[in-house]
């Protein structure tokens, strides 16, 4: 069987991944709070979790792993959302208000994740499903000396596992207190204590416990899923970077002190962030954007999938549009070169050790490229369909079969030649301006005219040109 090796943030080393039971191997990955469509940089995650796990389903079989992504339905974000809406007039009250709000936006995220091509995970919690859970856990964690009551709150005392916590990020509870921005509350023992369960207005979703109508704190909501879907222990978990602390950091001192015979999660996988144009992606900069976003300006998933898998997901990862642009000739060629052809029967072994090296997606693409240069359409189908691409669902975008580029570039070449004698250019600027317009990249020089198919090319629109 492939060995697949993977860097463990726990242990800060690359490991053999052997699994707790090869046939059932587990992965829980930390999904979005669902306030908003996601953004770019909330993909990034999907699609490097989606690669591990059709790689585990490639080595272990589909029918012995079991992927969970939650979704985070209860927030002040969502509720802020809800809010606005009433304010705006909406029906309903603010309770059924926050509920349409997170189907409406979890809609939106399956629908833009799904057209970057990734699997739906096995099981997709909501932690609203999960509250009794959730409030059991936190009993168990008082009755055990680990959290406390105060205030209509309940806090995990972090001294109680003070000689463990902070391991994963690599920091001591002392530098913590003295370096962090934490809450200050009076209610709190220490500062470094977190919200287990907090109090919520009669108006705000909330639920009954020992402690009041209140809600969740977050860390609580993915120790009880986990717990609940894969067990006290299990072989993955992930997320990006910016949850290693506290998120995660909170999630093993909760699910190792409820369950103390458990292992939680024994590896740890943390995906680096996104920049834009080597910048870090905000609003003030003006290079925020969501997938739905690119989907509307016309970037196919399948190229945004392709520029995700370009580097290692350790490292930033940096969206440009001339990385978009050469993804899109890419994949382009690709799918001509293997049109009508049967993928093999599996992928190429250069293809999997690259992705069983610590999912080496770099590799694996270079991979592909010897197999395209080698004219081994088979083999490149079924190792692009390994990596998710290639695939005859996303494929839509790149049909250009009955359009015949070759008339419109020799239709502009006769134009500027014309041109060229009477000096009369308007109908070479004509011509450039409507095939821009469909979404073609008009590249003249000395040799002719070439006609190149870019992001958003819409064959319709070259009717009447």
């Amino acid at each position: 069987m492939t060995t697949i090796k993977l860097h463990n943030t726990r242990t800060r080393a690359k490991e053999d991944f052997v699994p707790i039971s090869a046939d059932n191997v587990r992965m829980y990955v930390c999904g979005p709070t669902v306030y908003d469509r996601a953004h770019l940089g909330n993909a990034r995650p999907v699609v490097v979790f989606d690669v591990l796990y059709r790689l585990l389903r490639h080595v272990y079989g589909a029918d012995q792993v079991t992927y969970v992504r939650n979704f985070t339905d209860v927030d002040d974000k969502i509720n802020a959302t809800a809010l606005a809406r009433q304010k705006a007039g909406a029906e309903g009250t603010l309770e059924q208000l926050v509920q349409e709000r997170s189907d409406e936006t979890i809609g939106w995220y399956l629908h833009d994740m799904g057209a970057l091509g990734a699997l739906e995970p096995d099981e997709m919690p909501r932690a609203t499903q999960y509250i009794a859970q959730m409030v059991a856990m936190i009993e168990d964690l008082i009755a055990k000396g680990h959290a406390y009551a105060a205030e209509r709150h309940v806090l995990f005392a972090v001294d109680s596992w003070k000689e463990h916590y902070g391991a994963l990020s690599g920091r001591s509870v002392d530098d913590m207190i003295a370096g962090a921005r934490v809450e200050v509350a009076p209610y709190k023992r220490n500062p470094m204590d977190f919200v287990l369960w907090k109090p919520s207005t009669d108006e705000l979703p909330g639920w009954d416990s020992p402690w009041g109508r209140g809600r969740p704190g977050w860390h609580i909501e993915c120790s009880a899923m986990s717990y609940e879907l894969l067990g006290e222990s299990f072989d993955i978990h992930g997320g990006g970077n910016d949850l290693m602390f506290p998120h995660h950091e909170n999630e093993i001192a909760q699910s190792k002190c409820a369950h103390p015979h458990g292992e939680f999660a024994r590896y740890w996988l943390h995906n680096e962030m996104l920049q834009v144009e080597g910048k870090k992606m905000s609003k003030s900069l003006g290079n925020f954007f969501t997938v739905h976003d690119l989907l509307e300006q016309g970037v196919p998933g399948e190229v945004i999938r392709f520029v995700f898998l370009q580097t290692h997901y350790r490292k930033p990862m940096d969206w440009t549009e001339k990385k978009a642009r050469e993804a899109e000739a890419t994949l382009r060629k690709w799918r001509a070169q293997t049109a009508g052809i049967e993928p093999a029967a599996s992928a190429a072994p250069a293809v999997v050790a690259a992705l069983s090296d610590d999912l080496n997606t770099a590799g694996a693409l270079a991979e592909l490229h010897r197999l395209a240069a080698d004219g081994d359409a088979a083999s490149l189908l079924a190792g692009a369909q390994l990596l998710g691409l290639l695939s005859q669902e996303m494929g839509a975008w790149a049909d250009t079969a009955s359009v015949d580029l070759s008339s419109h570039a020799d239709r502009l070449s006769d134009a500027r030649a014309s041109a060229m004698q009477s000096k009369d250019f308007s109908e070479v600027d004509r011509l450039k301006a409507a095939y821009v317009a469909a979404g073609l990249e008009v590249r003249m020089s000395k040799d002719g005219v070439e006609l190149v198919p870019g992001t958003g090319f819409d064959a319709a629109k070259l009717e009447g040109v």
